[in-house]
């Protein structure tokens, strides 16, 4: 449920507009619902700020229609990652209001307003446009936290001259999330230019010993630059949910 729901029902009943019962009523679902086959958490918006985020792969069309559906009736807005694209077309055909993010490999369902939060925007940067999809994650989370969201993209090692061309874009970012693959030294470039917290992603993205993305996340764990932290492997949710959380405060001319 929603924080500002939960206090307009409170407040309803209150001041005798709402029995009991019927706030009870509302609440049967609440912290969680049991759907049978998942028990979706009501109340994470609550305790945490975010809603409850459905990891779509590897479950079954209908179950993540189910679960936001659910989470959306608990008045929250609803997110689904790892959205495969043959399942799209029937949660969304199925959950109203949702709408899918390809590029993200996401559905959204937002029935309240966002509300802003932090000082200064969250800047995704990608070292290449295979990063993209992992990329998209993790400003789609930022947003629907309460972020102002910038991009950056395309601007990977092996053309250092395009991302040093970006400086001032770079500067005014409260928090900078480093979406890399490959030998993954993006993120080190990039905190050795910044005064933010950097957010590493390691990608699959890479040839054979990449072993999936495990070189760039070795490389971006031994990052001699101070201010990098890693999250797992193409963990866009995690990086973009964890950048909302930071405050960094930014003045006009990007010193604070």
């Amino acid at each position: 449920m929603h924080t500002d729901r939960l206090r307009e029902l409170l407040s309803a009943v209150q001041g005798g507009d709402r029995s009991v019962e019927a706030a009870l009523a509302e609440l049967a679902e609440f912290p969680y619902a049991d759907l049978g086959f998942a028990r979706v958490d009501t109340h994470r918006e609550l305790r945490t700020g975010f809603p409850e985020v459905v990891f779509a792969q590897g479950k079954r069309a209908e179950h993540v229609a189910a679960i936001l559906t659910q989470l959306a009736r608990s008045g929250c807005n609803a997110l689904a990652t790892r959205v495969a694209e043959a399942d799209a077309p029937a949660i969304v055909a199925a959950v109203s209001g949702a709408h899918h993010l390809p590029e993200a490999r996401a559905i959204v369902v937002e029935r309240l307003p966002i509300r802003a939060r932090g000082r200064g925007p969250v800047l995704v940067v990608a070292a290449g446009t295979t990063d993209l999809p992992v990329a998209e994650e993790a400003a789609l989370t930022a947003r629907l936290a309460g972020r102002t969201v910038e991009r950056l993209t395309d601007v990977g090692v092996a053309g250092l001259h395009r991302l040093l061309a970006a400086q001032a874009q770079l500067q005014r970012a409260a928090v900078v999330v480093v979406v890399a693959g490959m030998e993954g030294a993006l993120p080190s470039v990039v905190a050795g230019l910044v005064r933010r917290p950097v957010i590493a992603v390691p990608t699959s993205v890479g040839y054979g010993a990449s072993l999936g993305g495990i070189a760039a996340l070795l490389g971006m764990l031994t990052s001699c630059a101070p201010g990098v932290t890693v999250v797992n492997i193409d963990n866009g949710f995690g990086a973009g949910y964890a950048a909302a959380l930071i405050d960094a405060p930014v003045l006009e001319d990007g010193v604070s």
